[in-house]
């Protein structure tokens, strides 16, 4: 189970209700690192059969031995959301693996750090490719389990999913097209008893920054921002 609760300095306080995860399938995706990686041991730590979801296969392995290891129920599959047979295949893999899907966690993202006037398109493209069109991808061939099993469908949104931030064109569009779309999904589905989420992390020291597109669409590196001041990854684990 886990207490459903507000946080503050990455501890709980404040606990309003007991949510039941054990044995629940849950579907993780961007789990390799950041927020995916620390949901992965958060719902396995309480009970929950794991699918993990990304590109770099070596960290989901890693990942994967280790939840097992320590007596959880994890695997993975080798996804790359922006593709559509990829994520069709994720949720295959899922069910002939499990036998069911309770919940998906739309986590994987990328993110940039570049002017408008200055980004080439492309980087734009690949921010709607992953952040958006992999949500939608992955969304739309889970949601049949999900409505037999009335799960849980969640988006890790960003406080660029609310206000638009400067450099971040791309990443602030993404976050509100995914928005739009789960609240819709939401709205559709009110009386088929599914349950979507939709979490705005602020900033948060996370791999997804270390990745960041600059202008021509390569990897910027490390940030200036002092990540001693940011939340944990675990923390919003353990808020959502």
């Amino acid at each position: 189970m886990i207490c459903e609760s507000y946080f503050n300095n990455n501890n709980y306080y404040n606990c309003k209700k007991i949510i039941k995860v054990k044995n629940k399938v849950v579907i993780i995706t961007g789990a390799s690192s950041g927020i995916g990686k620390a949901l992965a041991y958060e719902f396995s730590a309480h009970g929950s059969k794991v699918v993990l979801a990304a590109r770099d296969s070596d960290s989901l392995t890693k990942i994967t031995e280790e939840i097992n290891k320590n007596g959880g129920d994890a695997i993975f599959v080798k996804t790359d959301v922006s593709i559509e047979g990829d994520c069709e295949n994720l949720i295959n893999e899922a069910i002939n693996s499990c036998g069911r899907i309770d919940a998906i966690i739309n986590n994987a993202g990328i993110s940039m750090r570049a002017l408008f006037e200055d980004a080439d398109l492309s980087v734009i493209k690949k921010l709607m490719d992953v952040n958006f069109w992999g949500t939608v991808f992955c969304t739309k061939f889970a949601l049949p389990h999900i409505l037999k099993q009335k799960g849980s469908v969640v988006g890790v949104s960003s406080i660029a999913g609310i206000k638009a931030l400067p450099a971040r064109t791309g990443y602030s569009a993404s976050k509100y097209a995914m928005d739009g779309f789960l609240e819709a999904l939401r709205v559709e589905n009110l009386k088929k008893g599914i349950h979507v989420l939709i979490a705005y992390p602020g900033f948060t020291a996370s791999n997804i920054r270390n990745t960041s597109l600059g202008a021509d669409g390569s990897p910027q590196g490390e940030s200036p921002r002092n990540e001693d001041k940011m939340m944990s990854p675990e923390a919003v684990a353990r808020h959502i």
